[in-house]
């Protein structure tokens, strides 16, 4: 910002709760000055979260791959991969992960996969939804912000259906044309109040136009800072890896998806994926705390 009283009165009214307009956001997407940015999406996390930050610890599975061993006990959620090129393909697909997980979290899909397959099958989307739900799919993996053309109808279709904790993700969008992405997400949270979190980094990694770690620290705190009504601001663990999601939680992020179910350590008990994630949560100052899919305080 361009002066510390002006980043005072900032940090002052989002302490109190209150919101940035579009304008102070804009300004903030373009200022080089990062760590008053930080400071400020800090602030915010800490109205909310307090100390915490949550992780969930996710098992994988392929829509086609064989479930009969059954799934990792320490898994929270299971989630399913993979593109099914027919409707009755996942619905196979979502009915074996439910039976696998034991009452856990089942999610899978993209907004993209269901528009797709509602199509070919000749079928409404919202008659789609409601066949996944009924066949325990909890959530969707992936509706993209930048990758869906009426937003606000998939979002009122994913409610109608049921679906009630929604999580925006990025697909490619660059960083500079995140901030109005996150409005609209805070302005269709505002109307439907089914939103649970927002993950704000790319879930497409782009070899040519690859984003810095400067930018993805700015994503998530602008994430943050546009969209206050929406509760979690993630970052992707297996995605992103653990220095980055270390720092991000300095930068408004309460939240890290796709923990490893392994417990496995050949480089010793400190490099064993629960103790790691764990010890980057500590050492960024914050609380551990395990949840479930449904973003329940566990452990």
């Amino acid at each position: 910002m361009s002066t510390a009283s002006t980043l005072d009165l900032l940090i002052e009214r989002v302490t109190a709760g209150g919101r940035l307009t579009a304008a102070e956001i804009a300004e903030l997407s373009a200022a080089p000055d990062i760590l008053s940015l930080g400071m400020l999406a800090d602030e915010a996390r800490r109205r909310l979260h307090g100390a915490q930050v949550t992780y969930l610890r996710v098992a994988i599975v392929a829509f086609d791959q064989s479930l009969a061993g059954g799934v990792p006990t320490a898994a929270r959620e299971v989630r399913v991969t993979g593109t099914p090129s027919t409707l009755d393909a996942a619905v196979a697909a979502i009915q074996r992960a439910t039976e696998a997980a034991g009452g856990r979290v089942v999610s899978g899909l993209s907004w993209r996969d269901v528009d797709r397959m509602a199509s070919a099958a000749g079928v409404p989307v919202a008659r789609a939804l409601e066949t996944l739900r009924g066949a325990g799919l909890d959530a969707l993996a992936d509706v993209p912000l930048d990758g869906v053309g009426d937003l606000e109808n998939v979002v009122a279709s994913l409610a109608g259906a049921g679906f009630r904790q929604l999580r925006f993700t990025i697909e490619d969008a660059p960083a500079q044309a995140r901030a109005e992405l996150f409005e609209h997400a805070a302005a269709l949270q505002e109307q439907h109040r089914c939103i649970q979190a927002i993950n704000p980094l790319p879930t497409l990694l782009n070899a040519v136009r690859a984003s810095t770690g400067y930018d993805d620290v700015r994503a998530v705190a602008i994430a943050r800072l546009a969209a206050p009504n929406i509760p979690t601001v993630q970052v992707d663990w297996l995605r992103y890896g653990p220095k980055l999601a270390q720092v991000a939680l300095t930068f408004g992020a309460d939240d890290l998806d796709a923990v490893s179910v392994g417990d496995d350590a050949p480089d010793g008990r400190r490099r064993a994926p629960l103790e790691e994630v764990r010890r980057s949560i500590e050492a960024a100052g914050f609380s551990a705390a395990e949840r479930d899919g449904r973003f329940n305080v566990v452990a």
